[in-house]
């Protein structure tokens, strides 16, 4: 599966963004999807996961209450709500497709990865 991540942008702190994950082929319903991000001089780490039917959904705690991850399969595409962002939040951010049937916060678990997105908050 190929993904393409789009949405990012400069916002200002307490600003709301929705990030998409476009994924390609027929088999995105079988995936457990997870977003991850990376800022500057730090390494990736997990921010949401979701499992193939959009029953269950993880977070990180520092995004707990404040984003959402959702899919829809009929449109192969991810969300991530990203509400009352913080600077803190800004980084970029990857959404990422897992063969296996839980959601796992480590990024070497998934198998495919998108580009990334740049989201960035000012203060």
């Amino acid at each position: 599966v190929q993904l393409q991540a789009s949405g990012g942008g400069l916002v200002q702190a307490g600003d709301s963004l929705r990030l998409s994950c476009a994924a390609s082929g027929r088999t995105f319903s079988t995936y457990v999807m997870g977003w991850f991000r990376q800022a500057p001089g730090k390494e990736r780490v997990f921010v949401a996961g979701i499992t193939w039917g959009g029953s269950n959904s993880y977070y990180a705690d520092s995004v707990k209450g404040r984003f959402t991850i959702s899919r829809d399969n009929s449109k192969n595409t991810l969300y991530l709500q990203m509400n009352s962002l913080k600077p803190e939040d800004t980084a970029v951010y990857y959404c990422a497709a897992d063969r296996s049937t839980v959601v796992t916060r480590h990024s070497r678990n998934y198998d495919y990865w998108g580009q990334g997105t740049l989201v960035t908050v000012s203060s």
